[in-house]
């Protein structure tokens, strides 16, 4: 990759887990990455964690649940940055009462705003370049709560991630022809701030079994680093 014309990838959810991790990863190799967040203050943190990757970042706080923010940060992205390469969906949220029993419709509506349409309205703000250069790719990283339902992940996080699936298949059903891939992964547990709004909010020793942000970041690079020509439509990871 050339230091004067560097590729370019947006990341959701890039303040904090699996976000970050994976904003700082491609940093480290030379991209150029937009990190899209709700909390403009874990976005700048995220930017100043390596100091040798600081004027690699964009930091482009968002509401992704709300359509009309993620079209004025789609248009400040590209207007800034030129064109986009690659679109990491790793925003999530998920609420302490998750189950059907005690699911409040104000959290149920907050994760499907935001794991799902957010995700909606992230590609649709990207893939209009992406179809008018001919390439390009989108990770979405699901849950495997998007495989298999679960009580510990409650039923709004389940849609949500099942939903994500779904956008992902219908992506590469409709662009493969435009030279456009769409990646879901479907990771189980990770030790990330998202396990602080468990019920049972996990403890060390159980933290300690747990997957690392890191660890999903590495399998986001492998989905974005293969060859155009290959399509990972598909992967599911878990702790061994």
């Amino acid at each position: 990759m050339s230091e004067t014309n560097p590729k370019i990838a947006v990341v959701t959810g890039a303040g904090s887990g699996v976000g970050q991790a994976t904003a700082l990863a491609l940093a480290r190799k030379g991209w150029r990455v937009a990190l899209v967040g709700r909390r403009a203050e874990a976005l700048a943190k995220t930017a100043g964690t390596d100091v040798a990757s600081q004027d690699r970042f964009l930091v482009c706080p968002c509401d992704i649940a709300d359509p009309k923010a993620v079209e004025a940060m789609g248009l400040h992205v590209l207007a800034t940055l030129g064109t986009v390469d690659v679109l990491v969906n790793a925003a999530g949220t998920n609420a302490p009462k998750r189950s059907l029993e005690v699911l409040a419709l104000a959290d149920y509506h907050d994760m499907v705003n935001t794991n799902l349409h957010g995700a909606y309205h992230c590609a649709q703000a990207f893939l209009p370049t992406m179809r008018l250069r001919g390439s390009g790719t989108i990770v979405n990283v699901v849950s495997d709560a998007g495989k298999q339902a679960s009580p510990k992940a409650g039923a709004g996080y389940v849609v949500s991630k099942f939903g994500m699936a779904g956008l992902t298949q219908a992506i590469n059903a409709e662009e493969r022809g435009r030279g456009i891939r769409a990646c879901a992964i479907f990771p189980g547990d990770i030790d990330t701030p998202l396990l602080d709004k468990r019920p049972v909010v996990p403890d060390a020793d159980a933290r300690s079994r747990m997957m690392r942000p890191e660890d999903i970041a590495e399998c986001v690079l492998l989905c974005i680093e293969l060859p155009s020509r290959v399509v990972v439509e598909e992967m599911l990871v878990r702790p061994r």
